[in-house]
């Protein structure tokens, strides 16, 4: 009997342990001046079906949540949202955003970063601008390699696209299947 709250205990520990820490687009900008790293942006909408399996499979790993929670600050962006966002020296909005609809306008921020589609992943720098989007639902092996590819600024090296596959060859994911 005294085994079960153990094994509970254990079980909840091992689901939280496995959590990415979301934060706003301001809350992460803020964080960036005091302690700086990149930003990832998962660009999701509520009526995706790929957004929701990349919640659950691809943030939901252990390995993906703790390079994000490790090296970038995380964040959530509804690309549909209605959230005022400062950024840039500017403001952007969502200004036909109505609500109780089941898909919405893009969000200004969605587009002025080129996201046409959700899910898409935006890589920010120290200074909140942009590196690079990764389009699509991604698995965990997929979403693997770029995080330390950006994190550790091997991008910044990396000219050609034999460069990229070579690196890719070398990489070793620490994912169990």
């Amino acid at each position: 009997m005294k085994k079960i709250p153990f094994i509970l205990i254990l079980l909840i520990s091992s689901i939280t342990f496995a959590q990415v820490k979301w934060m706003t687009l301001d809350e992460a900008i803020q964080a960036q001046k005091t302690h700086p790293k990149k930003i990832v942006i998962d660009f999701y909408a509520d009526w995706c079906g790929p957004c929701k399996t990349m919640d659950k499979n691809t943030y939901g790993n252990p390995v993906i949540s703790e390079i994000l929670n490790n090296d970038y600050y995380a964040v959530k962006f509804d690309a549909e949202g209605k959230d005022e966002i400062s950024l840039y020296g500017r403001t952007f909005s969502n200004p036909n955003y109505q609500s109780k609809r089941r898909k919405n306008s893009m969000h200004e921020l969605t587009t002025y970063l080129n996201v046409v589609a959700v899910p898409s992943i935006v890589f920010l720098d120290e200074n909140s601008n942009p590196i690079t989007i990764l389009q699509g639902a991604l698995t965990a092996q997929e979403l693997e390699p770029y995080l330390p590819f950006f994190a550790s600024d091997t991008y910044k090296k990396v000219k050609t696209r034999e460069e990229w596959e070579q690196y890719q060859k070398k990489f070793k994911s620490v994912i169990k299947d």
